[in-house]
């Protein structure tokens, strides 16, 4: 569990543009994208520290600082919990979080969770306590991973939604032989790659993917990872012949790339180093060695 927490904080972070506009269809109009996104991570757990007992959260939460377009509040906080089991005080958790942040810094506030857990009958969507004429109701964002319909996930091209349909094929792993999981994630996966996706945001689904799921056979997790790998690679590779293709034009370079290798191999290696390519890439797509390429700088 402590491992798919990771994993969502990465993506959320990876891909929180996405979540917005996922969520938020109008995003663009009402947040301020361009300025970024602060994490407040340290600020909540000292609102809400762990238990001294408790070595191993099973939650993930996030706070972020988020600027609008609004004349109104320039900046306003999302909080953000996915939840991956069953917690029967889970709503009192968010209506405590909500007091605490809203104590602390008086903006307005929105609250999502996300339940990543595979009980059907488990969907807590507010907090409300009543005593004696004094009432507290509390209401929150949900969203549940197991109850969302496959093909409108597929057909988004949306980072976040792939995110979604990862975690949502990885809750399935009782239901499926290890094989027929490995292909549905392969396929998956392959599927990924023809989205309108930024080959940075694929990556990051690539390996929210390869990591989040668990297979019976801890052999076939090995297998999985290798495959998805060769998979990415591929991709990635293609990408950066185009992209010094494209380069090489625009320079004028009489002949440009053909299967990875330039007339001017070192000078299109020492291009690939200032661009910030990985030596391991450039060793395969230019065929100089490693310690050549290490020389060159």
């Amino acid at each position: 569990m402590k491992h798919n927490d990771i994993l969502w904080k990465a993506a959320l972070e990876d891909l929180f543009d996405d979540f917005l506009r996922f969520f938020y269809p109008d995003a663009d109009k009402l947040f301020n994208l361009d300025r970024g996104f602060e994490y407040l991570d340290k600020e909540l757990e000292q609102l809400f520290p762990t238990d001294a007992d408790n070595y191993s959260p099973r939650y993930v939460d996030k706070l972020v600082k988020v600027f609008t377009n609004s004349g109104d509040e320039e900046w306003i906080l999302i909080h953000i919990e996915v939840q991956g089991y069953t917690d029967q005080d889970f709503s009192k958790r968010m209506f405590q979080y909500y007091y605490r942040i809203l104590d602390k810094y008086d903006k307005p506030i929105t609250a999502f969770a996300i339940f990543a857990d595979s009980n059907k009958n488990f969907h807590p969507k507010y907090y409300e306590r009543d005593f004696l004429g004094t009432k507290v109701y509390y209401a929150f964002n949900t969203y549940k991973i197991i109850d969302q319909d496959d093909a409108e996930l597929e057909a988004s091209n949306n980072p976040f939604a792939m995110a979604v349909l990862s975690a949502k094929l990885a809750l399935s792993n009782h239901k499926l032989e290890d094989q027929q999981l490995f292909e549905l994630a392969y396929n998956l996966a392959k599927r990924l790659l023809t989205k309108q996706i930024s080959r940075e945001k694929t990556r990051n689904v690539m390996s929210f993917l390869r990591y989040y799921l668990n297979f019976e056979n801890p052999g076939m997790n090995a297998k999985f990872e290798e495959e998805i790998a060769i998979l990415t690679e591929r991709n990635i590779t293609m990408g950066i012949e185009e992209f010094l293709l494209e380069r090489a034009e625009k320079k004028g370079i009489e002949k440009g790339i053909e299967k990875g290798v330039e007339k001017n191999t070192k000078e299109t290696a020492l291009k690939m180093m200032k661009s910030g390519f990985d030596i391991a890439l450039i060793a395969d797509i230019t065929g100089l060695s490693i310690e050549e390429i290490k020389r060159l700088s």
